[in-house]
């Protein structure tokens, strides 16, 4: 994965492409400068399955666990999500705007979604991240800054201080720059 690109409509071709509705277009003239790292495990803390994929693509059972009704009706996506076993899905082209920061502020810069590009791991502030999502995150990151004039990288709790916490304290930020293994 090391040398795959982003194409001039934002698709990264290593990715599994299940598009989500849940995306709009940027406002004119917003540079994607941010990418902004999340988890997300759907019950909480539960992995694998396709919740995380039905709850971007508006299709999850919402009485299908006690803790959807907290969430319901929730229309939410991020541009990729990193399986526990490194495997990519992209849900949205990076040239439109995903649904993953909410409220959120970046150096004085509101609404982090118009020039944001969002990557979810899925995974929990509890529970460290396996070797296999450094291994594709890296890249991943990589060719984003490559494509983008990309200003930062930071957790979602960087940009919702006090109302997010991933990725969480086991999220290792040196592999990205593969300082650490």
């Amino acid at each position: 994965m090391n040398d795959a690109t982003i194409d001039a409509d934002g698709w990264y071709a290593p990715a599994n492409r299940i598009a989500s509705p849940n995306c709009d277009a940027r406002p004119d003239g917003a540079a994607i400068e941010l990418v902004v790292i999340h988890n997300i495990s759907l019950p909480p803390g539960v992995f694998g399955g396709d919740a995380v994929i039905d709850l971007f693509t508006n299709r999850l059972d919402w009485d299908a666990h006690p803790y959807y009704q907290g969430i319901r009706g929730l229309r939410v996506s991020a541009h990729f999500l990193i399986r526990r076993d490194g495997s990519l899905i992209q849900f949205v082209p990076c040239g439109l705007r995903a649904w993953h920061a909410g409220v959120s502020s970046w150096q004085g810069r509101e609404r982090c979604n118009d020039f944001s590009v969002g990557i979810e791991l899925e995974g929990s502030d509890d529970t460290p991240f396996t070797d296999a999502q450094y291994a594709t995150l890296a890249p991943l990151v990589d060719a984003l800054k490559r494509r983008y004039p990309i200003r930062g990288v930071v957790g979602h709790s960087d940009i919702a201080p006090g109302r997010k916490t991933d990725p969480g304290p086991h999220f290792d930020w040196r592999r990205l720059d593969g300082d650490a293994a």
